[in-house]
C-alpha cells in the first residue's frame, strides 16, 4: 500500500465526502457505498453512490458511475492524475474499470470480506499489481464499516 499525493489530512476530508455519497445511498435503500474522484489539482470532479436496486443493473457502483462522471466532465475516459476516493474496497470490477481509466490510484475506507479485490491475492493475482498504480486503505474504515453496519442491521430488523 501506499499513500495518496494528497496526505492523510486532505484523504480524511475527500474520504467524508465520499462517506455523505454512502449517506445518500442508504436513503434510497441501496447498500451504502459513496465515492469521489479527485483531480490533480485536489479538485472533486464527480461524486456518486450505489444505485444497484434503483436502476437493477450490476454496474452500477458507486466507483464506475463516479469515473463515468468523472470521464463525462473532462472529455476524455483516460483520467492520468486523478484519485478515486470510494468507501468500501473495491470489487474485481470496479478495480478494473479504476485501472482502465488510468486512473493514478485509488483510497478507500473499509475492506469488503465478501467482493473486494483483495480476496484476488488468495489465487495468486492481485489488479493491485502494476506500474504507478497505488492504493490507500483503511481511510475512515470505522465510519466506512459502521455505516454499512447500521444499514445491513436495520435491513435485518425491517425484514423480521
Amino acid at each position: 500500500m501506499s499513500e495518496s499525493p494528497f496526505g492523510s489530512a486532505r484523504d480524511v476530508h475527500y474520504m467524508q465526502n465520499a462517506l455523505k455519497q454512502a449517506t445518500k445511498a442508504a436513503a434510497m435503500g441501496e447498500v451504502p457505498i459513496g465515492a469521489i474522484v479527485v483531480g490533480p489539482t485536489g479538485k472533486i470532479i464527480s461524486r456518486a453512490y450505489n444505485k444497484v436496486e434503483a436502476t437493477q443493473t450490476q454496474r452500477a457502483h458507486a466507483e464506475m458511475l463516479a469515473l463515468e462522471k468523472a470521464a463525462r466532465k473532462t472529455g476524455g475516459w483516460r483520467l492520468n492524475g486523478y484519485w478515486l476516493y470510494v468507501t468500501l474496497e473495491p470489487c474485481t470490477m470496479c478495480l478494473g474499470m479504476a485501472r482502465l481509466s488510468r486512473i493514478d490510484g485509488i483510497v478507500y475506507g473499509a475492506t469488503s470480506p465478501l467482493f473486494g479485490s483483495s480476496l484476488d491475492t488468495k489465487n495468486g493475482s492481485s489488479l493491485y499489481n502494476g506500474d504507478a498504480f497505488r492504493v490507500v486503505a483503511g481511510v475512515c474504515a470505522r465510519e466506512s464499516a459502521d455505516i454499512l453496519g447500521h444499514f445491513f442491521k436495520k435491513r435485518r430488523e425491517n425484514s423480521e
